[in-house]
């Protein structure tokens, strides 16, 4: 049975800047995919050194199945960490670095190997064990360093940027990959990464940081379609930023007065008259309208000024129209291609419309 993991008020400072990461409450269920997402110099790989016990914390506990971790060392803690340069012994064959932490715990030869035959199943690479680790490709070495880790029984299993190094097409091979071992053996994989995709598409659970704190934890469908703070809707994903001030509250939708007049979306916190706000809105949610008559709310005229196309999708960028402070610089819109689409070369003026349903506000600044 895996552990689960959980954070309380965990601070991390070094000398007298501010907090590396400040004040984390996190609990993380046994047996999840959990991803920590975040720019760089957020804080996220501090805090999975903090779990695995490579820093101790300034302030706060680090738990593990219920166990205060605090003093500690990382070999004797529950959990394998996978490192973003993988660490592995390239003069050792494939059977010797997954079979290098059962040598160290004085597992025998012959039940080693037995370890190491069941793991190369289970990371579906049979019959390499005496390969040297510098004659596999970066997927397989990908998947080696994984078993290594997964050879001494952890429990919870920490993966800093692993896929880094990859180039695209086997970064997006081995999201679908590390997701189906992870299910295969039930451990808890906390995942760092700066890619929403990569977070987005395997996790179970994400928390996304910003400036040492948890913006916001939640399933990734909710993170995309209900981000909660205006730093979340514009890191995950694209998102329209239309800018304002609240003018009033109608139960959850917000009434903004923006550069284009007043609009309206769903607020997942109250907010207060006057007070500065943004709508959030996702480019595939933009519907393509006829330039005049623009006055209802939600409706945007503008000018196109770039178009990529994509077979199903056509991907548009368009200049608004309009004048006056809060004006964004462009619009995003993602359309269906239905093969009824008018010409939308550049120069060409367009409408670009949301419904309230389809924009978050949130507090700005």
């Amino acid at each position: 049975m895996s552990h689960g993991v959980t954070l309380e008020h965990v601070t991390m400072r070094f000398g007298a800047g501010p907090a590396a990461v400040d004040d984390v409450d996190l609990t993380i269920a046994p047996g999840h995919f959990f991803s920590i997402l975040g720019p760089s110099g957020c804080g996220k790989t501090t805090l999975l050194r903090m779990i695995g016990g490579f820093l101790e914390p300034t302030s706060g506990r680090v738990l593990i199945g219920g166990r205060d971790m605090a003093g500690q060392r990382p070999e004797q803690r529950p959990t394998a960490m996978i490192f973003q340069n993988l660490a592995l012994f390239p003069l050792m064959t494939v059977a010797e670095n997954i079979g290098f932490g059962l040598e160290v715990r004085g597992i025998a030869a012959a039940e080693r190997r037995k370890r190491v035959e069941k793991l190369l199943d289970v990371i579906a690479l049979p019959g390499i064990a005496d390969k040297k680790v510098t004659d596999l490709s970066g997927g397989q070495r990908q998947r080696v360093a994984i078993a290594r880790a997964l050879a001494v029984e952890p429990q919870v299993l920490l993966l800093d940027e692993p896929l880094s190094a990859l180039d695209l097409k086997l970064r997006q091979h081995m999201r679908a990959e590390l997701r189906a071992l992870q299910q295969r053996t039930g451990v808890t994989f906390i995942y760092i990464t700066h890619d929403q995709g990569e977070a987005l598409a395997m996790s179970d659970e994400v928390a996304v940081m910003s400036a040492g704190r948890v913006q916001q934890v939640a399933a990734p469908a909710e993170l995309y379609d209900r981000p909660r703070t205006a730093f979340v809707a514009g890191f995950v994903g694209e998102a329209n930023r239309i800018p304002g001030r609240v003018t009033g509250m109608d139960g959850n939708e917000a009434v903004v007065d923006t550069a284009f007049g007043p609009m309206a979306g769903i607020a997942p916190a109250p907010l207060k008259a006057g007070q500065p706000a943004a709508l959030f809105v996702r480019p595939e949610r933009m519907r393509l309208t006829a330039a005049e008559g623009l006055s209802a709310i939600g409706a945007l005229p503008a000018v196109v000024t770039d178009q990529r196309f994509e077979g199903p999708f056509l991907h548009l960028v368009a200049r608004p129209e309009g004048h006056g402070p809060g004006l964004p610089a462009e619009f995003l819109a993602q359309l269906v291609n239905d093969g009824n689409l008018p010409p939308l070369a550049p120069g060409v003026r367009i409408g670009l419309a949301f419904g309230p349903q389809d924009a978050v506000v949130l507090a700005d600044g």
